[in-house]
């Protein structure tokens, strides 16, 4: 094993802990269970993009700029279930899970608002993707 597979690992393990947080999170908002399962897929999906494609880094060590290439660009074209109701899942499912990072002390708070305005901004590129 290299050492970018060893990093890859040791953040895998990481990003569990952060998913795992969010999950439990997520249930005491009373989000149903599929919706639960939606976003944390969406999360889920996202790191995979952080740690093969990017400059391999964990998921709370993403900024604006990641989530806005990764809709833009990644995701549509490695997606083959990619559309339109599906980008605004993983919009929604940004918004949370950033909210979630900044909730439990992770990111700065101005990072959540970036990635918010960023989503808010492009809202409609990231959909014509």
């Amino acid at each position: 094993m290299d050492e970018k597979d060893k990093k890859i690992v040791e953040i895998e393990n990481y990003n569990k802990i952060l998913l795992d947080g969010f999950k439990s999170w997520l249930q005491k908002s009373n989000l149903s269970l599929k919706t639960i399962k939606q976003h944390s897929s969406n999360i889920e999906f996202f790191a995979e993009y952080l740690y093969y494609y990017e400059q391999v880094r964990k998921l709370d060590e993403a900024e604006e700029n990641d989530v806005s290439s990764f809709l833009t660009d990644w995701y549509p074209r490695k997606a083959l279930w990619a559309s339109e109701s599906n980008t605004k899942s993983y919009i929604a499912s940004f918004k949370k899970f950033f909210k979630y990072l900044v909730e439990s002390n992770r990111i700065s708070p101005n990072i959540e608002v970036e990635v918010r305005e960023t989503l808010k901004e492009y809202k409609e590129e990231f959909l014509e993707s």
